[in-house]
């Protein structure tokens, strides 16, 4: 570091015109640094000077050779601006990164892009319509992502996120594109993959299947309804019931559905085998026999406005395989069909009937339960199109809406006399995350990863082995842990083929009359992979089969599906981390961080490639933020004009605020955000700002090369401040490792507030003021500062970047910074000096401390009333027990310096009783210099407005500090 230009030191003129006050010299310092931060317009140019100077470049050269932490990237999606939650979680990442690289670590940052999807390819659909070719829609897809990708870079950039900005990872690119093919291959290879028809997530605008992670719960109103399924084999339900005879009237076994539009496809009933079930007597005119749970007979009777009596019960098993009429049998003969009792062990009594309808085209259970009766594929009735309309040749309801037609079912229902209750029902739904719209179950065909088969050479399941994996791996929050695992073990098989074009394709060609794939499937996966490192994803669309297949190309057509976008992003630790970025990063990642909905998405995708491909998980530890909401806890959205854009914020108050409203706030809940909150934290930044002026000041003539003092021979408050950032520079350290930025910023305030602003500095001041320019009392107190500085602005510096870029290319040097690659993010953690005895010194300093707390308690209530102007107007009694005053007593006449007053008598009692605070105002004058009420003032003719410290400290030797 070199030497200071010491012009800075501004002594006051002697000048008989001005007010007496401005008579003598003091060592008033003047800084650059300014006041007033002026986020908002210098940030820009400080990120124009890191671009200039290749900060992160520097950054990696003095981390050449350290112990590499790796922070993976979870990509955003590249198809729109970013928003606040973009910003939490880019800024989190860059405090932990900047934070390892000072902690002695090499942690690199590469930013990443999820590229492929259907968010880009909804865009692409509003601006082009949908009626483009599949090459059309993956060329100009391709050119969305790259220009929503700069657009993003700028804007992480001005939130001072320093990473590999021009070597970011993107899944669109060539060499991404083809190693996710490449890792399909092998997890294909090592037998996870199946073909085959099941339930899974289909949105209609999407038309396509979804992942669990692309689903998100709404409140949706639909028809409950009660229905009958009549009965078709009477003679059985009387035995069943044992019963000699069945009362007159008609029977029906009874269920409750919220999805009318799926009676049309039922194929059977489901009951618990446990579970009591009652022949109900119903005396209506006609008489009615109903068959309903034992359990819910009250509340459906009620509900059916009917009364009854129970003249038979079985158990649910004993209803097995018997058959009943399908509830629109005598409306339309194409429905005159019979649904037979299966068994069910997932069935609940809370509410409906304990009877459940089931459509095996729409539902998981309902599929499982009919697979399980040996039926084949072509068995299930399945009307819904991918568009979400019923098959034109449906009888009744052909060509229209689900979503239209349930209301005209219900009409039909009530028609044929099934139809016992009806009202509409709010209930929690599942929506496409995209388009908002509500999604259904619907039976197709697709490509799965199997959960629980165990393939050859492996000896658990998929599920089992993450299960596994995931007691391995470190949660912040904790409560992370339960959620992710909660989520293995309940999740189905995995629907890793999408009905869309711009993703990476499922490489597969399949045998036009056999479905099976061709007999060299993996060598050809290669060959295509090869492909579409060159030229990407679009040959896929362009190939010629018999390029590849030869004479055999007309007996197969290409697969149409791609991986689903999850799959591409969940590989990246593949992809990314072992192949474009493998000199920057290894495997597995120290650490991901996502929000919370990732448990279910990203988290989860890449648990599970993982454990496939490595058999291990691609991170050691996994962090969790919640999502940002207003003042009133409700979440960000257009329609509540509730959005808060970051670049308004950083256009407004800087992103230095938005910075530390981050790491202020308990990230392991959700983040609230409002203009209060935000003013709150600029006054937290101003108290810090504020701080580091005065630290910086008040070293700004001071060369450590020359002035710097011994700690053994510092005046003793300057030690205890050297052991106080110590203690505090262990805690945040500490904090830092934990990721519990909150208490970071929580300590560093009251630090900053309490510690030096109400304690340290403003004892400080007087010394710093007061005494000879170059004393050793005063480069004690520089000496303090100095270390304080040291510490303190690399222990912001991962928070409040700019800040501590500003204050260090002053505190630095400003001359050597601009000239050399100097940052505050090259350098290490400060090695504070050791203290000795330090615990003693605490100890004393805590008995200081209290007393002097409730000195300024009772000054203060003094001061109110106008008996005195200043504390140094007071003369304070201190009457105190024997272990305070024994303490207190070893500073002599420098306790009043602790005090802020001029002079200080110390008292023993005997009697705790007797403890108690005296003050009254000095009798004496004040000293025009140092403000000090003294018997000495006015002792000199030549100087009669001086104290005879003053005098001495400006003509004399100086006086000598022991403690203050």
């Amino acid at each position: 570091m070199k030497e200071k230009n010491n012009n800075a030191l501004i002594f006051i003129k002697k000048n008989k015109q001005k007010n007496i006050k401005n008579k003598y010299p003091i060592n008033i310092i003047n800084t650059i640094f300014p006041m007033r931060g002026e986020l908002s317009k210098r940030e820009p140019g400080w990120i124009k000077k890191w671009q200039e100077k290749k900060i992160y470049h520097q950054i990696r050269k003095a981390s050449i050779n350290r112990p590499k932490f790796i922070l993976h990237d979870g990509p955003p999606y590249a198809n729109g601006d970013i928003h606040i939650g973009h910003a939490v979680n880019k800024i989190l990442k860059d405090i932990i990164v900047k934070f390892y690289n000072m902690d002695g670590f090499d942690a690199q940052y590469v930013p990443g892009y999820d590229c492929h999807g259907m968010p880009i390819e909804i865009q692409i659909e509003k601006l082009y319509g949908k009626n483009l070719s599949p090459i059309e829609i993956q060329n100009k897809a391709r050119a969305l992502a790259y220009e929503k990708i700069e657009q993003q870079k700028m804007d992480f950039m001005r939130l001072g996120i320093l990473g590999e900005w021009d070597n970011s990872y993107k899944t669109m690119d060539f060499l991404n594109e083809a190693n996710e093919l490449r890792a399909f291959g092998i997890i294909f290879k090592k037998g996870y993959v199946y073909h085959g028809l099941k339930p899974v997530n289909w949105c209609f605008d999407c038309k396509s299947a979804l992942a669990e992670a692309e689903i998100e719960y709404k409140k949706k109103y639909d028809f409950s309804i009660y229905v009958g399924f009549s009965f078709s084999e009477p003679e059985k339900i009387k035995s069943i019931f044992n019963l000699k005879n069945l009362p007159s009237g008609k029977g029906y076994i009874v269920i409750w559905t919220s999805t009318p539009w799926t009676i049309p496809a039922n194929q059977a009933l489901h009951v618990h085998p446990e579970f009591d079930y009652a022949l109900v007597h119903i005396k209506n005119d006609p008489p009615l026999l109903l068959i309903l749970a034992f359990n819910l007979v009250k509340s459906c009777l009620k509900k059916f406005g009917f009364k009854g009596n129970i003249i038979g019960i079985c158990k649910g098993i004993k209803l097995s395989k018997i058959n009943f009429f399908h509830p629109l049998s005598n409306i339309d003969i194409n429905y005159n069909r019979l649904s037979p009792i299966y068994l069910g062990d997932y069935i609940t009594v809370d509410s409906g009937t304990g009877i459940v309808h089931s459509a095996p085209a729409y539902g998981i259970e309902d599929f499982l339960i009919f697979k399980k009766q040996n039926m084949k594929d072509s068995d299930i009735i399945n009307p819904v199109m991918d568009d979400g309309n019923f098959i034109s040749t449906l009888p009744l309801f052909g060509g229209m809406s689900i979503w239209k037609a349930s209301k005209l079912i219900c009409s039909y229902l009530k028609k044929s006399k099934t139809l016992f209750n009806i009202e509409m029902f709010e209930h929690s739904y599942m929506h496409c995350w995209r388009h908002k719209t509500p999604i259904i179950y619907r039976t197709t065909l697709q490509w799965f990863i199997n959960m629980d088969k165990i393939p050859k050479n492996e000896k658990k399941s998929l599920r089992e082995s993450a299960i596994t994996a995931i007691n391995k791996i470190k949660f912040f929050p904790s409560w992370g842990k339960d959620r992710l695992k909660s989520m293995i073990l309940n999740r189905p098989d995995w629907t890793i083929s999408r009905q869309r074009h711009w993703g990476v394709p499922i490489a597969f060609f399949i045998h036009k009359k056999s479905g099976k794939l061709h007999p060299k499937t993996l060598e050809l996966i290669e060959l295509i992979a090869k492909k579409i490192e060159l030229n990407g994803i679009e040959i896929w669309q362009n190939l010629d089969i018999k390029e590849f297949l030869g004479d055999d190309a007309v007996n197969y057509k290409k697969s149409n599906d791609t991986l689903d976008v999850w799959f591409d992003s969940g590989i990246t630790h593949q992809t990314v981390i072992r192949g474009s970025h493998k000199k920057q990063l290894i495997f597995p990642a120290d650490l991901y961080l996502e929000g919370s909905d990732q448990h279910r998405g990203w988290f989860h995708s890449s648990l599970l490639t993982s454990i496939i491909l490595n058999k291990s998980a691609p991170y050691k530890a996994l962090l969790t933020h919640g999502f940002v909401v207003d003042s009133k806890g409700k979440k960000m959205s257009k329609s509540k004009g509730n959005i808060i854009k970051p670049q308004k914020l950083c256009n407004l108050f800087g992103a230095e605020i938005l910075r530390l409203w981050v790491a202020s706030t308990d990230y392991s809940k959700d983040l609230s955000i409002s203009n209060e909150i935000l003013n709150r934290v600029v006054e937290t930044y101003r108290r810090i700002r504020n701080t580091l002026r005065f630290l910086l000041a008040n070293t700004s003539d001071f060369n450590p090369n020359i002035n710097i003092i011994k700690i053994s021979d510092m005046v003793e408050i300057d030690k205890y401040a050297i052991i106080n950032i110590t203690n505090l520079q262990k805690e945040i350290l500490s904090h830092y490792r934990m990721y519990e930025f909150h208490m970071i910023v929580s300590k560093l305030q009251i630090y900053c507030s309490e510690d030096l602003g109400s304690f340290y500095l403003d004892i400080l001041k007087d010394r710093l003021y007061t005494t000879k320019k170059n004393s050793h009392a005063r480069r004690s107190a520089q000496t303090s500062i100095w270390h304080i500085n040291q510490s303190l602005l690399r222990l912001i510096s991962p928070i409040l970047s700019f800040t501590s870029e500003e204050a260090w290319s002053i505190f630095s040097d400003k001359n050597f910074y601009i000239e050399s690659g100097e940052t505050i993010f090259t350098q290490l953690h400060y090695k504070l000096p050791k203290v000795y005895n330090s615990k003693k010194l605490l100890y004393k300093y805590m008995i200081l401390k209290k007393i002097r707390s409730k000195v300024m308690q009772k000054l203060e209530k003094i001061r109110s009333t106008g008996i005195i102007g200043s504390s140094l107007q007071a003369e304070i009694i201190l009457k105190i027990n024997k272990l305070d005053f024994e303490i207190l007593n070893e500073f002599g006449e420098e306790l009043k310096f602790f005090l802020l007053t001029s002079s200080v008598s110390l008292f023993q009692i005997k009697n705790l009783s007797e403890e108690c605070i005296i003050i009254k105002p000095s009798i004496y004058k004040k000293c025009n210099r140092c403000w000090h009420y003294q018997a000495d003032v006015g002792e000199r003719d030549d100087y009669p407005d001086l104290c005879n410290r003053c005098f001495n400290n400006l003509f004399g030797i100086g006086e000598k500090r022991y403690f203050a």
